[in-house]
């Protein structure tokens, strides 16, 4: 009998009390939990702001075969607790050598390239972020902000750890404009359709 495939997710949204309670990335992130349990997944589960052990959380992505982020853009990246699980979880995977050997490259072999190291292929990983900024000021080099780039382009400290450890990045999921004009209803109704695509189940 075949094993039901896993998926990781993991909340990093940090509460800020009568300012940002949690709920929207809350959402989100139950929305995905109901979608793959729908699809015969077997869901882990990270909430960061609770706590973890990164010996743990090393162990569930090894497990998984989709890992997701769901987090809140604050000050153009993720909360500051996700930066510090990173840092503990990828050290202890790197010093574990159960995600990456190294950063890939030989003196033996001078075309091994920087971030070829890694240990996770056949693994995903995607980001589902809630944003402040409108979707009008990404892709448009006429935008004085971000000057063309794209949400993925401003993801890339997040996405590059995954990519750095071999795991394949799919296109990332976003609610924009979420304290004056965002269509919040609208892109929660439409995230199945986008794990559906992405994920191609």
């Amino acid at each position: 009998m075949n094993q039901p495939k896993k998926v990781l997710l993991i909340n990093t949204h940090l509460k800020y009390p009568n300012w940002s309670e949690g709920t929207l990335n809350a959402a989100f992130h139950q929305k995905a939990k109901d979608f793959f349990e729908a699809n015969n997944f077997e869901v882990l589960e990270t909430k960061v702001e609770d706590g973890y052990d990164a010996n743990d959380e090393v162990e569930k992505h090894l497990q998984a075969d989709i890992i997701i982020l769901q987090t809140p853009i604050n000050w153009f990246g993720a909360p500051w607790i996700y930066k510090k699980y990173a840092d503990e979880v990828f050290n202890s995977g790197l010093a574990s050598v159960k995600f990456l050997t190294g950063d890939g490259r030989t003196r033996e072999d001078a075309t091994k390239q920087y971030g070829s190291g890694g240990k996770m292929q056949g693994k995903k990983f995607m980001v589902s972020a809630t944003w402040n900024a409108p979707q009008a000021s990404f892709d448009d080099p006429k935008q004085n902000l971000f000057q063309g780039r794209s949400t993925a382009d401003v993801l890339i400290a997040i996405t590059s750890n995954y990519r750095f450890c071999g795991v394949e990045v799919v296109p990332d999921y976003n609610c924009f404009d979420i304290f004056k004009d965002g269509d919040i209803a609208g892109t929660l109704e439409n995230y199945p359709a986008h794990l559906t695509k992405v994920f191609q189940i």
